[in-house]
């Protein structure tokens, strides 16, 4: 068989297309972070607010709690009722220093919404809780949280606020997507309109574990 020369202006843009897609592939494998597994009894510390805490449940069954036994982690609940990224911020590095955690996972922000914080302070004090985590772990997690919005907790639609991904993309950080935004769009999973019930923070412990585990931090 006789097969035509490709003219040379044509294998040129063939190659540029070419490099063009490997270039985008390995840019592609590094939008998520990974890590290597943690121990099975690595000290975990969660910070956050009452979602943390486990208010709407009883006492011992927020998802920390879940999560301590769904992973064989020493799960440290550093939860408080109330707390906006100011508070968490300020009681984090007592925290760090009284459990000397492995690993910490932020999830806070939730009470900056509904109070209307800033963003701006919003996130600052929470890129200031990843800094300070950073200098005391290897591992630093995200939990994302929804954003407020009246009219999509009504309909049971709620989604995660962006500037949660948008500092776990900027900072290489475990992201943990959309879990708490689908446990508390369901009427069966919530104590009340921003609270879990016991079996809302099972699931939300099921999602966290799951998301961790994708990124490394368990191994199945």
């Amino acid at each position: 068989m006789i097969h035509a020369a490709l003219p040379a202006f044509s294998l040129r843009k063939f190659l540029l297309c070419v490099l063009l897609a490997l270039m985008l592939a390995g840019c592609g494998q590094q939008d998520s972070a990974t890590f290597a597994p943690l121990p099975r009894d690595a000290v975990v510390l969660v910070i956050g607010d009452s979602l943390v805490a486990g208010t709407g449940a009883p006492s011992g069954a927020g998802w920390p709690e879940a999560l301590a036994q769904r992973t064989g982690w020493q799960v440290v609940n550093g939860g408080v009722p109330g707390d906006t990224s100011a508070d968490a911020l300020r009681r984090l590095d007592g925290l760090i220093a009284e459990y000397r955690p492995q690993a910490i996972v932020i999830a806070i922000g939730g009470n900056d919404f509904l109070r209307n914080v800033p963003l701006d302070a919003t996130r600052a004090n929470i890129e200031h809780m990843i800094r300070d985590s950073r200098a005391a772990s290897t591992h630093v997690g995200l939990v994302a949280i929804p954003a407020k919005s009246v009219g999509a907790a009504l309909i049971g639609n709620l989604s995660d606020h962006a500037v949660f991904a948008e500092l776990a993309q900027a900072h290489e950080l475990a992201l943990v997507p959309e879990v708490i935004a689908d446990v508390l769009s369901r009427d069966e999973l919530r104590a009340d309109r921003i609270h879990a019930n016991a079996s809302g923070y099972a699931q939300i412990a099921d999602g966290v574990a799951e998301a961790l585990r994708r990124q490394g931090w368990l191994v199945r």
